[in-house]
């Protein structure tokens, strides 16, 4: 046994070690502390908590993370980016071309996987020539917000509502497009604002990407192969399939996944389904009379500023069933303060700007309003 003096040693660093996981993982170590909460409110048998997941949602962000890992590790999508941001000859020029292609990986392999390949690049570029880092970073956070409203595969929120309606691949983007083009619309003025127009200097090209073709390639027959699965809601089957072929094969694309982040949306169902059961939550939500889809869209755009718009979808489906309303609010409800989306903290600690957090809520606040309004109208009349 550890004599006293190696206790005091142990406890201190235990400790340290405990603190650095929290602040590393700020909103994991959020849910567990709720969620103990709530347990100690309203006990619930540990064992029925996994009922309150919704595991096809699960196995479907699971199943895309591998996917676009794949693809991010075969060094297809930097070597794109790299291979068009070369052809730009003005900052405006360069800035239009960075939203446009982080609104459209976001449709396809998520706003934070978007992140994770765009803002590394405009770093890159930085040191070719002087960039506002700031101010790109800002924007890319607000055009991977607003280009992941399109599609199911844009945002966790898009994927929970997009099974949890049981509607179609096709139905939800008919749904979807007229806000993305309204806000991408809204972004691209604001660009040519901000932006100068003055020539860039990129004459000392970046190095060459490779590319590892079978690797890329197979990632993506298999993605498509996948969203279709899911999309017949077969996402269990497209799970084993993927994850069983990349660990046979290139198994890093399973092991190199953001594990975390599939435990946080595990929680997140637990501990939101857990305090919408609750009684007076319940009576609350309740009041608010969310059958409207109006009272729902506001709902969801007003509720992510405080609990980010993943857990408002989550929580919000638990009084309503118009899965539309939802999601145009949730989708309005990522811009706003920086916490109505994981997307843009992300954004925010991958630049690595200092004083970037009063510039993003400087640009984001004004741009919800805006956007609040404009979505209101077209979920009315459209």
């Amino acid at each position: 046994m550890p004599n006293a003096d190696e206790a005091r040693v142990a406890s201190p660093n235990g400790l340290r070690k405990l603190i650095s996981v929290a602040l590393k993982e700020p909103v994991l170590s959020i849910l567990v502390v709720v969620l103990a909460v709530v347990q100690s409110i309203r006990p619930q048998p540990w064992l029925a908590l996994p009922r309150l997941v919704d595991w096809p949602t699960v196995m479907t962000l699971a199943g895309l993370l591998m996917l676009t890992k794949a693809i991010e590790l075969s060094g297809l999508l930097m070597w794109l980016a790299h291979r068009v941001v070369h052809h730009v000859r003005s900052e405006r020029a360069l800035a239009c071309l960075l939203i446009g292609l982080a609104a459209g990986l976001s449709m396809l392999v998520t706003n934070d996987v978007a992140l994770f390949v765009v803002v590394p690049l405009v770093l890159s570029l930085h040191a070719l020539t002087p960039l506002p880092v700031k101010r790109l970073t800002i924007f890319l956070a607000l055009a991977v917000n607003a280009g992941s409203i399109l599609t199911p595969l844009g945002n966790p929120q898009n994927l929970f509502l997009w099974q949890v309606g049981a509607i179609s691949f096709g139905r939800f983007v008919a749904a979807l497009a007229p806000l993305c083009a309204t806000l991408m619309a809204m972004l691209y003025v604001m660009a040519a604002f901000a932006f100068k127009a003055k020539p860039l200097d990129l004459s000392r090209d970046a190095d060459a990407i490779p590319v590892d073709r079978a690797y890329a390639s197979v990632a993506a027959v298999l993605f498509a192969s996948f969203v279709l699965l899911a999309d017949s809601h077969h996402a269990g089957i497209g799970l084993i399939g993927v994850a069983g072929g990349f660990l046979w094969w290139r198994r890093d694309a399973v092991l190199k996944i953001d594990w975390a982040l599939l435990l946080i949306f595990v929680l997140m169902f637990i501990v939101l389904r857990s305090v919408a059961a609750l009684p007076a939550v319940h009576e609350t939500v309740a009041h608010l009379h969310l059958q409207t889809p109006l009272r729902a869209y506001v709902a969801g755009a007003i509720l992510s500023q405080g609990i980010s718009n993943v857990p408002a979808a989550i929580m919000l489906a638990e009084f309503t069933k118009d899965w539309r309303a939802l999601a145009f609010g949730v989708s309005v409800g990522g811009f706003g303060l920086a916490i109505g989306s994981l997307a843009n903290l992300i954004a925010v600690r991958l630049a690595k700007q200092r004083g970037v957090w009063l510039s993003f809520h400087l640009a984001s606040i004004p741009f919800w309003f805006v956007a609040g309004i404009l979505g209101a109208w077209l979920l009315q009349h459209l």
